[in-house]
């Protein structure tokens, strides 16, 4: 029997037993070493050979990864491991670091019990790490840590064995303080998530040669940290591996301190479902009952050329097998699944089930996109994943051949199912297609991926930025008057507080949620009492009050009312670009009794009116997205490091000294980045490293807003000139 076939066999028979499955993420900064770590797992696992392991990166398995030297794509796959006497079942996932494709790490939290956060030892706790830690504790997935990279310690920087246990206490310490810092805010975190040595939740090593230790590794092969400088000095790395391999180490933190799917579901249910606790099907997956309803969320879409589309994610309750007709949230009908597997890295094994506590990877589920709830039962789907960032960069796409044009919107129209974080606008008067992402990388990706997989050639323009528009001041009273003058709205708006914006973009205040629930969310974030009463809806980032009191025929005008105001908030008086933070309120309005002059060519223009010129009376501005910039560079490129940002409009907030580097770090605008990657390096001959991070949007200073408006306005072949009412630029 193969020893693929061999894994495979072990896998199906430890799926039945979930108090031995771990499901877990390995997450981190880019280039701090996950998918080397993961290469040690899978030649621990005997899935690959030893000898490759650290160099074939075998997780990477899109060509476009192996070129980049990146992860793009999340990668699943399940492996087995002893651990006190037992096999283990270990469903990983490989994630990204770049923050481009941060949607992808978001997504597999949904699906994990527990996150192995890689952080480099050289370069210590990263703006990513700090990401990745709060999408893992928003999605109630315990960390543990594993600190990469030590031999460059011992071997380039000669660290001794005092400065080296102060750099790596530095680490746990930095890492602890983010923790602590997240779960004040996240009430249902358990304060004993942070991590530590001598709980062998932390564990050191290097992935590239093999070889870790941890606390209770230590214990058990005599190996201390003494014996470890020695033979690295010695450059005896091959027998430091055989002493303490990096895989034994890893994979027995992962059984001892990650919590199996009988533990972990009872918490996390309630922290990402909102149906009704006391209902058999809460119990079901509470329980991880196998035998109870199936509820699978699908947490990544992916093409095979053979097999078609397949979808991934968790199955919390019921048993997954082929030929069954299963619900898809938000959609009609059922879809039938046509057949069920695990992924084994960029391979995919078809198995004859899959029970709950697992992930699971299955074909026939044309109607689902990453984020659907699938079930045996209609039922209240999953909470929506709350993205992090949202796109800030888009570009026009176009097919160079017509011939090619139906296969590209069909190519468009997947991609944006296959990624959220990837907004796809397709204009079939114009012909052009709009196509929006987290960065300058990501559509890169997506773009030459269309042309190499699909066989389309494309052309694609510059990268465009994503702005919005939002209230500055309060507004008068404003009125909206009906076409037929027969329906008036009286409309005002304010500014919402940053905390009620933050609140509403994580997914802590929505409309999916009980009334009393919103309410006390929105209270939390800083609002009114009697407000937080009276929201009829939240617009993107934007609510809306009504204020009316026993108004005629309101109730059946509502449903147009608020049509008319999406409209509006969507595209922004002053660039069609959308609207965030606003708080409307309906203060009054005048309806015609006559049901035929009250329709949507009337309701929907007048409530149009009346919040573009309420917006324009609250002194409505740009806002520019803005991106952390963090900048490590030899001390002597480090004025030339400070002045590229701040000729770009950024600022430098702080420099300081990390080990032989200075860091420089700041804020600029998205737009200004633009080609920042070529000209950092070249000011500072290739010697710098830097990362962005998507900061949220700012105000566009005051003196480039009419400039800016007007170029928005010619792009998009608005008239130039800005409403009359328009004076405060």
């Amino acid at each position: 029997m193969g020893r693929r076939k061999k894994i495979v066999e072990q896998c199906e028979r430890l799926m039945n037993e979930p108090e031995n499955i771990r499901n877990i993420a390995i997450a981190a900064h880019v280039d701090h070493g996950k998918t080397t770590l993961t290469d040690n797992l899978l030649a621990g696992a005997g899935m690959i050979s030893d000898d490759t392991a650290g160099e074939q990166l075998a997780m990477d398995t899109e060509e476009d990864e192996q070129e980049r030297g990146i992860t793009i794509d999340a990668a699943n796959v399940s492996m087995t491991h002893e651990y006190d006497g037992s096999d283990h079942l270990i469903n990983l996932i490989d994630t990204p670091g770049h923050v481009d494709f941060g949607g992808d790490v978001t997504r597999a939290m949904r699906a994990v019990d527990g996150a192995l956060v890689v952080v480099d030892a050289v370069e210590g706790a990263m703006p990513q790490t700090e990401t990745v830690l709060r999408q893992a504790l928003r999605e109630g997935v315990k960390p543990t840590l594993f600190i990469n990279k030590v031999d460059r310690l011992i071997s380039e920087l000669q660290e001794g064995p005092e400065e080296m246990q102060e750099r790596l206490l530095d680490v746990i310490r930095d890492v602890n303080e983010l923790i602590r810092g997240m779960a004040e805010n996240m009430d249902d975190i358990p304060e004993d998530w942070t991590v530590s040595v001598e709980d062998g939740t932390v564990g050191f090593g290097s992935a590239l040669y093999k070889w870790g230790v941890s606390m209770p590794s230590m214990q058990r092969t005599g190996m201390d940290f003494g014996d470890i400088m020695d033979l690295e000095r010695a450059d005896k790395r091959q027998e430091l591996h055989e002493k303490t391999p990096l895989a034994n180490v890893v994979l027995d933190m992962v059984c001892e301190h990650f919590p199996n799917p009988v533990d972990a579901q009872p918490d996390r249910i309630p922290r990402i479902w909102r149906g009704d606790a006391e209902s058999e099907l809460a119990e079901d997956m509470r329980l991880v009952n196998e035998d109870g309803e199936v509820v699978f969320m699908v947490t990544d879409i992916s093409m095979d050329p053979h097999a078609g589309e397949i979808a991934s994610g968790r199955v919390f309750s019921g048993t997954l097998e082929k030929g069954q007709e299963l619900y898809v949230s938000g959609t009609a009908g059922k879809n039938r699944l046509q057949s069920v597997g695990l992924f084994m890295g960029g391979e995919r094994e078809e198995v004859e089930e899959v029970p709950a506590g697992n992930i699971a990877a299955v074909t026939g589920l044309r109607d689902a996109i990453a984020g659907s709830t699938v079930s045996s039962v209609e039922m209240t789907p999953f909470e929506s994943i709350e993205h992090i960032s949202e796109p800030v960069i888009t570009k026009s796409i176009e097919a160079q051949n017509m011939d090619d044009l139906p296969k590209l919107i069909e190519t468009l129209q997947q991609v944006a199912k296959e990624d959220p974080t990837i907004q796809v606008e397709i204009n079939e008067d114009t012909g052009e297609h709009l196509i929006k992402g987290q960065g300058e990388l990501h559509l890169e990706v997506q773009t030459q991926r269309i042309e190499r997989n699909q066989g389309i050639p494309v052309s694609t323009g510059e990268p465009i930025v994503v702005f919005r528009e939002a209230p500055q001041s309060e507004s008068q009273e404003v009125e909206g008057i009906s076409p037929n003058r027969h329906n008036r709205f009286y409309i005002s708006i304010q500014p919402l507080s940053e905390e009620i914006v933050e609140a509403i973009k994580i997914g802590e205040a929505s409309m999916d949620m009980p009334e009393q629930e919103r309410r006390e969310a929105l209270q939390d974030a800083g609002m009114d009492k009697d407000d937080s009463q009276n929201v009829e809806d939240i617009i993107g980032t934007n609510i809306f009050l009504d204020q009316t009191k026993g108004i005629q025929h309101l109730n059946e005008t509502m449903e147009l009312v608020i049509e008319g105001l999406e409209d509006a908030l969507g595209e922004g008086p002053l660039a069609a670009e959308p609207v965030e933070g606003a708080l409307l309120r309906l203060h009054d309005a005048r309806l015609h009794e006559d049901a035929i002059h009250r329709g949507p060519a009337q309701v929907i223009p007048a409530t149009r009116e009346a919040v573009h010129n309420a917006l324009i009376d609250a002194e409505i501005m740009l806002l520019e997205p803005i991106q952390d910039v963090r900048v490590d560079v030899p001390s002597e490129y480090m004025g030339s490091a400070s002045g590229e940002i701040q000729g770009r409009r950024g600022r430098v907030d702080d420099m300081y000294q990390e080990g032989d580097l200075m860091v420089v770090e700041g804020v600029a605008p998205v737009e200004e980045m633009i080609g920042f990657s070529s000209d950092i390096r070249s000011a500072t001959e290739g010697r710098a490293s830097w990362n962005t991070e998507n900061a949220g949007f700012r105000v566009l200073t005051e003196s480039l807003q009419r400039e800016k408006i007007m170029e928005i306005r010619e792009r998009k072949g608005m008239k130039l000139e800005l409403p009359e009412i328009v004076d405060h630029f």
